[in-house]
């Protein structure tokens, strides 16, 4: 019995030291925390409630080449109710809350009757609410408004309005330079303008100590320690808003008129290289219309037959290639190893000169002069060292991200795919690779006498109004080839438009020069024969060919419908645009005085027309039109002599009816009804050609129809 009641008393002990142990290591926690980390805790504590919140800094503009906004922000503000804010007095709050309801239920919120809104902010002041959505998203007018609202005009601790503010991204032209301009999205990569200059637009946030009131709602307190927010610095673009809408207009209906895949169209400023527009306009996979990514940037793709003004230059620079050799082009086909080249054309020429193989862009005849001053295996690294001297391997370094590297094979270098075939096909723009900036980049050069510039969108940065910095045109490289060969290049890419694959569309309003090409996109050459899935049309070039101005870029892939050449598919969007260019561009135009006139002749001056001399005198003064005048007389008659004009005394007799044939109807009234006539207009318009009575007439009152035109 006493072994039992032991054994119990041991197991008694054992839970009692347990507890004595346990509760010693509570109280020792407690001290801990109470004591030794108190502080972090209570820190800790007061930092779920009340923490430092992000005030966004207000996004700087992004301005067209004239300063119009192509991106600005907006400000908003979310709108918010204290009743019961530390300096709200409970007069003041009984005093206004009737008007302050009828207000908000009348200008704000009218699912809620004034009634209805009063009774729900009593009912939130008693129930302790210290924040009170009223609206969201309101804008800077509205929210002016608001401000003056009975007891919202008292200001935030007396009145209880809690404003925060917020901004909102907008595009006044809408999509125009949309994927230029670009954007900056949480968890999607930087796009464009937006996201190269992101850290300069952005600003600096500032800081202020909020109050947690609710899930997400937090209610700014008044501090000191409050940090107010840097506004972003804003950039200035090259981008002409006159020529960027003319561009993507013209590319739309492109692209849409024929129904293909994306298109492309930049203009680029000859002599600096500043982009005054580019637009990208691609399919969605819906079939919408969209500028959905930036090709002219982005996408490095075989270039075909505008590439042959690399390989023609390339020739040119060797010296050994005059313009009218010749070289035997086989009908347009021939045979490289395994391999048949073809011209996209039919037709029956066996031979021609070098000049006619660029104007009508024969892949035969390209490809054979290639191969035949390049092809030696010892040779064929110079035609790669040629596109290095052209800057066709490197980057063009324009300021937006995401710039696709170009293609160009090194020579014997079989790792990348070269073959016995490379040579000829790279002539006509195969087997390279190269974005359509970085082909118009090489054709502004051309254009600029062989001067590389750098393709630049923006101009310099600016804070309230005020430069910040510049960034000049910049010369990449002083001479891509020899003067010589860049104006045989010149010549040839005139030719093209006179007489070669862009003839059907040359205007006499002005002259511009470039090339066609046309591409095979998605192939595959199999053993009998090439699968096609598409193909690239593009035309660029530069206008006017004398003194070029803006060079262009015009690429539409897969086009399937109404064509599918670049002659007929890219070249009429050229077209369009130089034509809207030269229509609203003053300084394309040339002045009409620019050149002395040659003096007139006699039937190109005016002769015999009778009017009043000092007006006469007047108009030929202020034509500057020399005459002789032989005696002052109030009508005289202007007579031209040779190449000299006369104004002859003209008098009229009071007993006959005068010829007032040549005279203006003003003149003609005034000389007929000084006499008594009276006078009737038959028809027409201008000056008198035919009266009905003849002079010599007696005047006896009678009426005098006259004729005018």
């Amino acid at each position: 019995m006493s072994t039992i009641r032991n054994e119990v008393l041991y197991r008694l002990y054992f839970v009692m030291a347990m507890l004595v142990i346990s509760a010693v290591f509570i109280f020792a926690k407690a001290v801990k925390i109470s004591v030794m980390e108190g502080e972090y805790w209570r820190e800790k504590a007061t930092d779920k409630y009340v923490q430092f919140r992000r005030i966004e800094a207000d996004r700087g503009n992004i301005l067209s080449s004239n300063g119009s906004l192509l991106a600005t922000s907006l400000p908003y503000f979310d709108v918010a109710f204290d009743p019961n804010s530390s300096g709200m007095l409970e007069s003041d709050f009984n005093k206004n809350i009737d008007s302050l309801a009828y207000c908000l239920a009348t200008f704000v919120d009218p699912t809620y009757t004034p009634g209805a809104y009063r009774d729900f902010l009593i009912q939130k002041r008693q129930e302790g609410a210290q924040y009170v959505p009223i609206k969201r998203n309101v804008t800077f007018e509205q929210m002016k408004l608001v401000r003056q609202f009975p007891l919202f005009n008292l200001g935030q601790f007396k009145g209880g309005l809690i404003v925060m503010p917020k901004f909102r991204r907008e595009r006044p032209f809408g999509l125009l330079a949309h994927r230029t301009i670009g954007y900056v999205r949480d968890g999607i990569a930087p796009v464009g303008l937006e996201g190269h200059y992101n850290e300069l637009l952005a600003g600096e946030d500032g800081q202020q100590l909020m109050m947690r009131v609710g899930e997400d709602m937090w209610k700014p307190i008044e501090d000191l320690a409050k940090i107010e927010p840097t506004s972003g610095k804003d950039i200035l673009t090259t981008i002409d808003i006159d020529i960027q809408d003319v561009t993507e207009e013209a590319l739309y209906r492109a692209v849409d008129r024929h129904r293909a895949q994306y298109g492309v169209a930049i203009v680029m400023e000859v002599e600096t290289g500043a982009i005054r527009a580019i637009s990208n306009i691609g399919r969605t996979p819906e079939g919408n219309l969209w500028e959905t990514y930036n090709y002219a940037i982005g996408s490095a793709t075989e270039p075909g037959s505008t590439f042959k003004l690399a390989a023609i230059l390339a020739l040119l620079e060797t010296g050994h290639v005059a313009l009218d050799d010749s070289i035997d082009i086989e009908q347009g086909q021939t045979m490289f190893y395994n391999e048949k080249m073809v011209d996209a054309y039919p037709h029956k020429l066996d031979s021609t000169s070098v000049q006619h193989i660029f104007e009508m862009s024969s892949n035969v005849g390209m490809s054979k002069l290639v191969q035949r001053y390049f092809g030696d295996t010892h040779k064929e690294d110079e035609f790669i060292d040629y596109l290095k001297q052209f800057n066709l391997n490197l980057k063009t370094g324009i300021e937006i991200d995401g710039e696709a590297a170009p293609f160009i094979k090194e020579a014997n270098d079989t790792k990348n795919g070269w073959s016995g075939t490379t040579l000829p096909w790279m002539s006509t723009g195969y087997e390279v690779m190269l974005t359509p900036l970085q082909i118009l980049n090489f054709y502004n050069a051309v254009a600029n006498d062989g001067t590389l510039m750098k393709p630049y969108l923006v101009s310099e940065t600016r804070e309230y109004g005020n430069t910040l910095e510049r960034f000049p045109p910049t010369v990449i490289k002083r001479k891509i080839a020899s003067s010589r060969s860049i104006e045989k290049a010149q010549f040839l890419l005139q030719q093209v438009v006179e007489n070669g694959t862009a003839k059907k569309l040359k205007t006499d309003k002005y002259n511009f020069a470039g090339k066609t090409g046309t591409a095979q996109v998605n192939y595959k050459r199999l053993t009998d024969r090439t699968h096609v899935g598409g193909y690239q049309a593009s035309f660029v070039g530069y206008f006017p060919a004398e003194k070029p101005k803006y060079s262009c870029i015009v690429v539409i892939s897969e086009p399937r419908e109404f064509g599918i050449y670049g002659g007929e598919v890219a070249l009429p969007v050229f077209r369009e645009i130089a034509d809207q260019i030269f229509a609203t561009k003053l300084d394309l135009q040339a002045p009409i005085n620019a050149v002395k006139p040659e003096p007139l002749v006699k039937n190109q001056l005016p002769d015999f027309n009778i009017g009043d001399r000092k007006e006469m005198e007047y108009l030929l003064k202020n034509f500057g039109l020399p005459y002789v005048s032989t005696e002052d007389s109030p009508l005289a008659l202007l007579r031209a002599e040779s190449d000299t004009l006369s104004l002859l005394p003209y008098t009229v007799s009071k007993k006959r009816i005068p010829s007032v044939v040549g005279m203006g109807l003003r003149d003609a009234l005034y000389v007929l009804e000084n006499l008594g006539l009276r006078v009737e207009i038959s028809s027409g318009c201008g000056r008198v050609i035919q009266q009905s009575i003849k002079p010599g007439t007696p005047v006896r009152g009678q009426t005098v129809y006259l004729r005018l035109g």
